[in-house]
């Protein structure tokens, strides 16, 4: 990679660091707090240890915990995701922070059901745009984004089983209420996640072209994918064709679709959803 392409890559996770954190914040402040929404992820287990050790008459910082819970988890990450993405990924924490306190609190809504659609819409939008930029808003994201790269599919539906577990524990302690309006934000905001985020799902290239040579060779040279090539002819013009077969991640599709119609303006490509994949598959990585 040249150091003109290294610095636009970096620009553009910057500013999605920086859309990400300030998003967030302001989610938090106009559609979280006024409904008294409990957190999830590592805020929610340092705020549900405060509140248990509160039972017993000890104390326990939040934000303490919070510091505790990421510390590790960044720390292998670091090692086994990639350098960059992982700080990226904190300084998008860190400014979050700040911007949470300056940030005013003023609810657009007096609807908690209102403050919770849109919420969980925009908090999920606020993941997903750290996620599309190459970052993270830490903490939970790590361990997801790591068992994902591991199994090559995505797992949020099982980051919100694990929310949804801690605050039934909320619940069961302190009261159902805003642990049933927290696991429906959860619920929305995971949703938005999976819909804005494609980085582990797959889709099938079925290509029709007159010049396969040029096609596979400015494909592979380009993407890191195999390719099958089946030579026959059309069934209407009685012209030889050549049928093209390869399976590439979503958010590679524009990008190969673009230098196909490059190589030949006549191509015909058919696009497939792919539920299952089993063999090697090049997945570019995070950092």
């Amino acid at each position: 990679m040249n150091n003109w392409n290294r610095q636009k890559r970096y620009m553009i996770t910057t500013a999605a660091v920086a859309a990400s954190a300030l998003l967030q914040a302001f989610t938090m402040q106009t559609f979280m707090t006024p409904v008294h929404l409990l957190p999830s992820g590592f805020t929610g287990i340092a705020t549900l240890i405060e509140n248990i050790a509160g039972l017993f008459g000890l104390r326990f910082s939040t934000s303490l915990g919070m510091v505790l819970l990421n510390i590790p988890v960044a720390v292998f990450c670091y090692r086994h995701i990639g350098k960059k993405f992982v700080l990226f990924s904190m300084a998008q924490v860190v400014l979050a922070s700040i911007l949470l306190k300056l940030v005013p609190s003023r609810p657009l809504f007096d609807d908690p059901l209102l403050n919770i659609c849109f919420g969980g819409v925009l908090y999920g939008l606020s993941v997903a745009v750290a996620l599309r930029g190459n970052a993270s808003t830490a903490g939970m994201d790590f361990i997801a984004l790591y068992v994902s790269n591991r199994i090559g599919k995505s797992i949020w539906q099982y980051v919100f089983l694990f929310n949804t577990a801690m605050l039934c524990l909320f619940g069961f302690l302190f009261g159902w209420e805003y642990a049933g309006y927290s696991i429906l934000f959860q619920f929305i905001s995971t949703k938005t996640i999976d819909n804005f985020y494609h980085r582990f799902k797959r889709v099938t290239l079925q290509i029709t072209t007159q010049k396969p040579k040029e096609i596979v060779d400015a494909y592979v040279h380009s993407f890191m994918h195999g390719i099958s090539v089946m030579d026959g002819y059309g069934g209407y013009s009685g012209k030889k064709m050549s049928l093209l077969h390869t399976v590439v991640s979503s958010y590679e599709v524009q990008d190969v679709l673009h230098l196909l119609e490059e190589v030949d303006e006549k191509i015909i490509i058919n696009i497939l959803p792919t539920e299952n994949f089993v063999g090697g598959f090049y997945r570019k990585p995070l950092d």
